[in-house]
């Protein structure tokens, strides 16, 4: 079952670009049921890619977010480029004047069911991961250790680890790809000269070489 309208030419497959973007954009937008209620987290997640055939998500969350008391099976989606895109950088629009704007985007949809840890050496483990991750581009990278132990021991009874074994994994790029290379030039160039458009605008680009 698809996590969402996708339409074969806007579906990408490709596992390594699929790991690839969450790794680019870990803030995931996390969707499950609470109560009977669909409720929604935002919680950035490192991907192992050695764990399970699509790889597992590994994050943390606040001991009090009810999230984790009855893992339910979930929808988390990450996002990436986005932008609008007007009809006036189509070249079509001088010939035959039936084009309209549109919305271009990337996304990936992974379901899984929460797995909780709530031993201290698994959360430690689990945050010293993500942030030797993310601390990995600073000039002078920060670690776990460098806060007083006593302090890390506090901060990691407030929190619980969280691992995701991913179950499906979906792409969406909608990039223009149904539009003719002329028409996709002309978004791509159209992109660029946007502020913020030059990611969306190597997307573009990148569908047409393919």
């Amino acid at each position: 079952m698809s996590t969402t309208y996708l339409p074969s030419h806007f579906e990408e497959r490709d596992l390594p670009t699929l790991q690839g973007f969450i790794d680019a954009h870990p803030l995931a937008t996390w969707a499950t049921t609470q109560d009977g209620e669909l409720v929604v987290h935002h919680v950035p997640f490192h991907l192992d890619r050695s764990r399970g055939p699509f790889g597992t998500l590994v994050g943390h969350v606040a001991r009090a977010n009810p999230v984790w008391r009855s893992p339910q099976a979930s929808l988390l989606v990450f996002g990436g480029a986005q932008a609008y895109v007007s009809p006036g950088w189509y070249p079509s629009k001088q010939v035959h004047g039936k084009v309209v704007p549109t919305w271009n985007y990337a996304v990936v949809h992974a379901r899984g069911t929460p797995v909780v840890l709530e031993d201290a050496p698994s959360v430690l483990r689990i945050v010293s991961q993500l942030t030797d991750t993310h601390e990995a581009r600073q000039a002078h990278p920060w670690q776990v250790e460098d806060a007083p132990p006593e302090f890390v021991e506090q901060l990691l009874r407030a929190i619980v680890g969280i691992e995701i074994p991913i179950e499906q994994l979906v792409g969406k790029w909608k990039v223009s790809q149904n539009r003719s290379a002329e028409d996709r030039a002309g978004v791509a160039a159209g992109l660029q000269a946007q502020p913020g458009g030059d990611a969306m605008a190597a997307l573009v680009a990148r569908s047409s070489e393919g």
